[in-house]
């Protein structure tokens, strides 16, 4: 994977086809992304947030493979756990909650793009985690856990204390 020739091809382009791209599969490469989001490339952090962004749009997860598609070639790569990191929140005027990505990505928490209790790689605890297009998914971080936390509220349901919170009128289970 020529990451040079990569940039220069996708560089002009806004949104990204992957649906539309057929290109052939050539296995394995060595990027990996860690529990925190944080991405490598044969074991060494990637430094350039361009780089790490332009990997991302066109980044799918595919029956549980990870993989990077261009108009030339396909290749799966290793994530840990979810592939973004949940790092802020907003509360916007109209009661919906707006979460950004360790990639500064906004997401509107609701139907399009909703919360979701999934077990947690490597330990499965249930944690919240916001489901993206493309089969993707964002880890809300601890600390940012923690604030909604602060601002949920308490229902026993079957004997079972939850927390909730509202995204608008889309009610979601923080834990």
């Amino acid at each position: 994977m020529d990451l040079f020739a990569l940039q220069q091809q996708l560089g002009a382009l806004t949104d990204y086809p992957l649906e539309q791209w057929q290109p052939a599969f050539c296995g394995p490469v060595p990027i990996r992304i860690d529990r925190d989001g944080s991405w490598y490339f044969h074991g060494s952090p990637i430094q350039r947030p361009e780089l790490v962004r332009l990997f991302a749009a066109v980044l799918s997860c595919v029956d549980g493979r990870y993989l990077l598609t261009t108009p030339a070639e396909q290749v799966q790569i290793e994530v840990d756990d979810a592939p973004f990191l949940l790092v802020d929140a907003v509360w916007l005027d109209d009661g919906r909650l707006q979460l950004t990505t360790n990639l500064q990505q906004s997401f509107i928490a609701g139907p399009d793009f909703p919360v979701l209790l999934q077990p947690e790689a490597g330990n499965g605890q249930l944690l919240p985690y916001l489901q993206l297009k493309r089969g993707l998914r964002a880890k809300f971080s601890r600390t940012l856990y923690y604030r909604l936390a602060e601002q949920a509220q308490e229902q026993t349901v079957d004997g079972q204390c939850q927390y909730w919170l509202h995204s608008g009128t889309y009610p979601f289970r923080l834990g």
